[in-house]
């Protein structure tokens, strides 16, 4: 194993060695949060797809394959076709209101009352989907090192800290380009041939397997139905997705280069549910599907192809466990810590937004890892976020950019009323059952629609200054830039 060690060891050097250059980049809020909004179409797809397609895509998408076969594919489907659709309706207009949050775009178009409740149930998604990116370091040290799982979680979990504490999301942009290659020639070049002619081919494995591993709906309607709710609509209101729509150079480089990367995901999605399939056939008996994707490649994999394989799950966890990080650290202080304080924007002009964004990141990043090191199931841990986040958020967020009747008052009651419901409901039915999202996203659309219409409407002046930006006429406030380091 001592160059598939080398390997690793080389590829987590060349992690911190980017986020050091990308510090030097980071002089100003803008650079530091959202890339200076300068990505062209190239980088900006490459670390769109990164961000999205995590740990639960990679070592997940392969374990639903091993478990229903190519209809395994559908988790991730979902999220490139939620990308998709975000990219080609909505990543122009979000990209041109010039902003930081999600909560600030509420803000925005509901008259400034919206903010601190969606920016705590906001923080709440982001913690958690940071926490289980960070749980799937464990896996991968296991069988890299043989290395305990807190041990595991601390040292992958630093390492995302680190380069994201010093450059932000220029560092992180930097990191995730190389973590994107290293993906596509891992899983798509290289894992995907290696697994079906290890399994001897297409027909070899239909032979090997029952026909409903070959079946499109094989893994049941109403899984796909829940697959959409949570990961469809989870693509077009997430604050980590946003984030990265917001250092689009132009709306045009949103629009297209988002949808050139949920494309690449929709291949990504058969790549992990094929070779989930091939694993089927090698390995019959696995006692967890999860266990699928590690197996195969400590397994089948030659030396070398082995170390690199093991570098794309790790480059696909980092790159969503960084891109949850700086999106929580955002929230909590744009949207939190800020406003509770009293003051959105800071007062003096020798205020260094950089280093408070830089603190937020770093003791965000001692959260998650604490808390990765006590929670064990990563799917339930992911499914809280998600539930929060659809059932809280997805219909005050889109009734605001499609719906002009929607009101203050509204947006406030179906987010306290969706995130309290899908909380109760988990309560009930448990962590894993449908009906938390299902009822949750009914209570909040029925808040929206009935206290909407049973207020007075926008102020006229609110919804004049929300056209503006949206048409890309407001000019971004201008943060004040920090000295480069010496």
């Amino acid at each position: 194993m001592a160059v598939d060690y080398t390997v690793i060891v080389v590829y987590l050097a060349g992690m911190l060695a980017v986020g050091w250059w990308g510090m030097r980049r980071a002089r100003s809020k803008s650079e530091f949060l959202v890339a200076g909004r300068r990505l062209g179409p190239a980088m900006y797809s490459g670390t769109m797809a990164a961000i999205v397609l995590g740990g639960a895509s990679t070592i997940g998408g392969v374990g639903l394959g091993y478990q229903y076969g190519l209809s395994g594919a559908w988790m991730v489907f979902t999220i490139g076709l939620g990308l998709l659709a975000l990219s080609v309706f909505f990543s122009a207009r979000i990209a041109r209101l010039k902003v930081y949050t999600v909560s600030e775009m509420l803000d925005l178009r509901y008259g400034g009352r919206a903010g601190v409740i969606s920016g705590v149930v906001m923080w709440a998604y982001t913690l958690m989907l940071a926490v289980t990116s960070t749980i799937a370091y464990a896996t991968i040290f296991d069988v890299l090192f043989d290395m305990n799982r807190t041990v595991a979680i601390v040292l992958g979990g630093s390492i995302v800290v680190a380069y994201s504490t010093l450059g932000g999301m220029w560092s992180i942009t930097l990191t995730d380009m190389v973590q994107f290659v290293v993906k596509t020639i891992g899983v798509l070049l290289l894992l995907l041939p290696i697994a079906v002619v290890k399994a001897g081919g297409f027909g070899e494995m239909k032979d090997s397997l029952p026909t409903e591993y070959f079946d499109p709906l094989g893994i049941g309607g109403e899984t796909i139905f829940t697959y959409v709710l949570i990961y469809t609509f989870g693509m077009l209101i997430g604050q980590d997705i946003w984030q990265r729509v917001f250092t689009a150079r132009s709306d045009t480089t949103a629009k297209w280069g988002g949808t050139v990367a949920g494309t690449y995901c929709l291949a990504y999605a058969l790549a992990g549910a094929v070779i989930g399939t091939a694993a089927k056939v090698l390995y019959p008996k696995l006692g967890s599907a999860d266990d699928a994707f590690a197996t195969i490649v400590k397994n089948e994999l030659p030396v070398g192809v082995r170390g690199l394989v093991l570098a794309a799950a790790l480059a696909a966890v980092m790159s969503t466990s960084s891109g949850a990080l700086i999106a929580c650290a955002t929230v909590a202080n744009n949207d939190i810590w800020s406003r509770l304080r009293g003051a959105v924007r800071p007062q003096s002009g020798d205020h260094d937004e950089v280093r408070g964004n830089r603190a937020f990141i770093l003791i965000m990043g001692v959260a998650v890892i604490c808390t990765a090191i006590a929670l064990n199931n990563v799917v339930e841990a992911l499914t809280v976020a998600y539930n929060l986040l659809v059932g809280g958020l997805l219909v005050p967020i889109l009734g605001g950019l499609l719906w002009k009747r929607g009101t203050a008052q509204g947006a406030l009651a179906a987010v306290a009323v969706g995130s309290l419901a899908v909380i109760s409901l988990m309560a009930a039915y448990g962590i894993l059952a449908n009906e938390p999202v299902y009822y949750g996203l009914l209570s909040s659309l029925a808040a929206y629609l009935i206290v909407s219409l049973a207020t007075p409407a926008t102020d006229a002046a609110v919804l004049a200054a929300w056209r503006e930006r949206l048409a890309g006429r407001a000019p971004e406030p201008v943060s004040e830039p920090v000295p480069a380091p010496q």
